[in-house]
């Protein structure tokens, strides 16, 4: 049986593994599942129809699968779904989907919430992803792999923030934020190519440089996107492997409509 400690209520309809740790003065309601080697610190409320992956911690106030604040809202059977191995550090919200979009928020894995970070209704978070203090998503946002938010960053309803694309802290986006950029402000607008991201994470030389040369395809040339996106084409057809499999996640989120491109 998992470890609870005496002073928490966990509903008997709930479904711990054996070795999940719940700390004191945790609630964890009928519909909530949580995967093996997962621990609550204390004071942590997990509710709703609320699936959670395996080694994921969550520090003291963290809110979990409750109702969305989506005034629509009417107490729907929508759904949280959570990965592996996250961490929410104090007073983190996840809200619970809405039948207005697919009924789901979801969150991927090994992604770093720090306190206060919030996570609306129908938000969909890749892997690896990093939220600041108070970063804060509104409602049907969209966030790709290895994106991270600096601390007080805001996400307008249905906006998008590409794969490892950064966004500074105390930002304000309005419009998607393309993958790879770096930028800040309010409102915020691009800088340059999140190069030493990519470093990071493995990324070669020629394929960054073929980045800095799409992003200057897109954003310092004068082209439409629609001439963009065809010059971004006409470069894959003659590329590398390595290069095409850099560039593809740019030309997808070019050629996926959304809220209008931060420039």
């Amino acid at each position: 049986m998992a470890h609870v400690h005496a002073l928490s209520v966990v509903h008997p309809d709930a479904k711990l593994a054996p070795d999940v740790e719940v700390g004191p003065f945790c609630t964890i309601g009928a519909g909530v599942t949580i995967g093996a080697g997962s621990k609550l610190v204390s004071h942590v409320v997990i509710d709703g129809y609320t699936t959670i992956g395996g080694g994921n911690v969550f520090y003291p106030f963290c809110s979990i699968g409750l109702a969305s604040q989506d005034k629509k809202y009417a107490n729907e059977p929508t759904r949280v779904v959570i990965g592996d191995s996250n961490v929410f550090r104090e007073n983190c919200t996840v809200h619970r989907g809405t039948v207005q979009d697919k009924g789901l928020t979801s969150i991927g894995s090994r992604g770093l919430f720090m306190a206060s970070a919030h996570v609306a209704h129908d938000c969909v978070v890749g892997d690896d992803v990093i939220l600041a203090n108070a970063a804060t998503l509104g409602g049907h946002v969209r966030v790709g792999n290895w994106a991270i938010l600096g601390g007080l960053a805001g996400v307008h309803q249905f906006c998008r923030v590409g794969e490892h694309a950064m966004v500074g802290g105390a930002s304000c986006v309005l419009q998607d934020v393309a993958p790879y950029v770096l930028g800040q402000g309010n409102p915020f607008s691009l800088s340059t190519v999140n190069a030493e991201g990519l470093k990071r994470r493995g990324f070669s030389p020629e394929a960054i440089a073929a980045v800095r040369n799409a992003y200057k395809t897109v954003f310092r040339n004068n082209l439409t996107l629609k001439e963009a996106v065809a010059v971004l084409e006409a470069e894959q057809g003659t590329a590398s492997d390595e290069i095409r499999a850099a560039l593809h996640p740019l030309l997808s989120f070019l050629q996926t409509p959304g809220r209008g491109l931060a420039r």
